[in-house]
């Protein structure tokens, strides 16, 4: 009866922990977010989305940043201040699950606003979104087909 309650109880702690992840290991833990991982390493944002936040984050996946000209990106990834405002502009302070997104202008931590369309399905500035409601400890991540830049 105790082994089988120290189980249990492991067993729950096991699974709690694997809810607990936060916005990054959520991303980098799905698989197809190797470029943001990098572009997020490359501008020095790691710590700010393991932060308390919450955040929501319009991510683009592998297949969004392959649109960008691979000269264009490997410039993006160098040059940290065009970056980070870059990826800054895909982040909104706050959590804001599917069923609470209204089509409208979304300040973004960038300082910047987004422009989010819900005719047709959902799209930020153009990008559509393909999946939704990725809950993390410290956010929620939606997925997009294409990198949004800041005008």
């Amino acid at each position: 009866m105790k082994k089988t309650l120290i189980a249990s109880v492991l067993a729950m702690g096991m699974a709690f922990s694997a809810h607990a992840k936060d916005i990054v290991e959520t991303a980098v833990g799905a698989g197809n977010f190797k470029t943001l991982a990098t572009a997020l390493t490359a501008a020095g944002l790691i710590d700010t989305l393991k932060g308390k936040g919450p955040f929501t984050v319009f991510a683009p996946t592998d297949a969004a940043f392959a649109k960008i000209p691979k000269a264009d990106l490997d410039a993006l990834l160098k040059d940290k201040a065009k970056l980070t405002a870059v990826l800054t502009y895909h982040v909104v302070a706050g959590k804001v699950m599917a069923a609470d997104v209204k089509a409208g202008k979304v300040k973004t931590v960038q300082g910047s606003e987004i422009t989010v369309a819900t005719t047709g399905g959902v799209t930020v500035d153009g990008a559509k979104v393909s999946a939704t409601d990725i809950v993390a400890s410290n956010g929620v991540i939606h997925v997009i087909d294409s990198v949004i830049l800041p005008k």
